[in-house]
Parts: C-alpha cells; sequence; structure tokens
C-alpha cells in the first residue's frame, strides 16, 4: 500500500531518553532478549550512539523518494527507520537528508541500506546506523510508504517505538512496553555495578553466579597436568 501515515502516537521521551542511557545491550537482555535488530546494522563510527522514537519508511531498493516523504513526518526527538521491499546496499542517504533532518530535531538514522558521506556526517555528529557504506546513488521514482510497521532483522519496528542505538547495534522496544523495559533495566544496571564491584575486588565469576554447580552437573573435573598426562595417555 502506497501511504504516508500520520499522527502514530509516541513512545514518551523521557522514558526513551532514560532508556537510552542504558545503552543497547542492557536494554536488550531487559527486554527479555527481545527486539535486537541483529549484528547487521552497525554504527557508522566509533562512539556513534542515538535514542529516539521510530518514523519508518519503506522503500523500493535503489529509491529513497519515501525517504524524503518521511522527512515530513519527523518531529524533535524522533529517529527515522529506513528499510527497503528487498535488499539493497545503495548510498540512500547522505549530507543533505541528515541536515534536513537535523534541523527538524531528529537524532539519527538506522537503515538496512547504505549510507554515504561518512566523514561529514561524523562532523555533523548525526548518528547513522547502516547495513552497508556505499557511493552508488538512488532515483527517487518510487512510492513506497511512510509510518507503517516495518521488519528488520525478524523483529517488528512500528512508528512510535523506541529505538536505542549505539556500538553494540540497535534495538527496538514496542511503544507499550517501554515504561515496563526501563524499570527492568534499571535493575539490571543496579545489579551489574554490584557485579563490578564484586570483580574488581577480586570474585570470580564461577563463585558469584554458582557456575561451579553448573559444571559439576556437567560433569567437568579438575585435574593437575600430570594427572590429565595420565589420562591422555590411557586413550
Amino acid at each position: 500500500m502506497n501511504v504516508v501515515v500520520t499522527g502514530w502516537p509516541r513512545a514518551e521521551a523521557s522514558a526513551v531518553d532514560a532508556l537510552a542511557a542504558f545503552g543497547v545491550a542492557t536494554v536488550h537482555e531487559a527486554a527479555g532478549r527481545t527486539g535486537y535488530l541483529g549484528p547487521g546494522i552497525r554504527p557508522g563510527w566509533p562512539g556513534c550512539r542515538a535514542g529516539g522514537t521510530a518514523v519508518t519508511a519503506l522503500c523500493w531498493p535503489g529509491d529513497n523518494l519515501m525517504v524524503h516523504a518521511a522527512v515530513e513526518q519527523c518531529r524533535p526527538g524522533d529517529l527515522l527507520v529506513v528499510t527497503t521491499t528487498s535488499p539493497s546496499a545503495d548510498g540512500a542517504f547522505g549530507e543533505l537528508l541528515a541536515t534536513s533532518l537535523a534541523q527538524r530535531g531528529v537524532r539519527g538514522l538506522v537503515t538496512t541500506g547504505g549510507v554515504r558521506d561518512l566523514a561529514a556526517l561524523a562532523d555533523m555528529g548525526f548518528p547513522v546506523f547502516s547495513a552497508a557504506i556505499s557511493a552508488q546513488g538512488t532515483v527517487k521514482a518510487t512510492a513506497g510508504a511512510v509510518n507503517v510497521p516495518v521488519s528488520i532483522g525478524g523483529q517488528r519496528v512500528a512508528p512510535g517505538d523506541a529505538i536505542v542505538a549505539d556500538d553494540d547495534g540497535v534495538v527496538v522496544v514496542p511503544r507499550t512496553a517501554v515504561t515496563g523495559v526501563l524499570a527492568a533495566a534499571a535493575a539490571r544496571a543496579q545489579k551489574e555495578e554490584a557485579a563490578r564491584a564484586s570483580f574488581a575486588a577480586g570474585e570470580l565469576g564461577l563463585d558469584r553466579y554458582g557456575l561451579r554447580a553448573v559444571l559439576a552437573a556437567q560433569g567437568v573435573t579438575y585435574l593437575d597436568y600430570e594427572s590429565y598426562l595420565s589420562k591422555l595417555a590411557e586413550l
């Protein structure tokens, strides 16, 4: 369906900001290990990170017409999520579109396609997360859709969902689940801080997490070097 949908409800901005502060790995775990868009979408440069509410664009391969249409639907705090009807690595996004989005308060881009003008994007400080970097440009000729649910890496991304992106990749949290995941992320971060302090003091993960019992249940035994050599000789 060729459509631009307007007026999608968005996740609460303050909750999305708080969620983004925890980072992708913590949010993914807090969400029950769901929502990760996969290892194929990587940050444009080290330290690149962004968090915002999704505006989606579904494009034809080699065509960024609907990216331009999506810009109009963006508001401050949004993050543009772009995918195509079939795989495409073409550079459908670059400095000029980033300038237009930045003027509207958009916080970054996530795309299953390609980006170009990477040095300029880095200089602008406009975060991009993409499956490819490509100088190959696109046309503006074929209609698609804006603000419809899309699928990326087997995950559903709907307009208004929370998107968190950093060096570890990109994760989506459904709009209606943000509050619960935020609470779980805070609890997980507190637990990790306690573990960090414990490890810094010399405790082993084997003991803190009760993993010695797991090893024993799996039949793992401890042998000194000479005993190990004897066992090998018996084989």
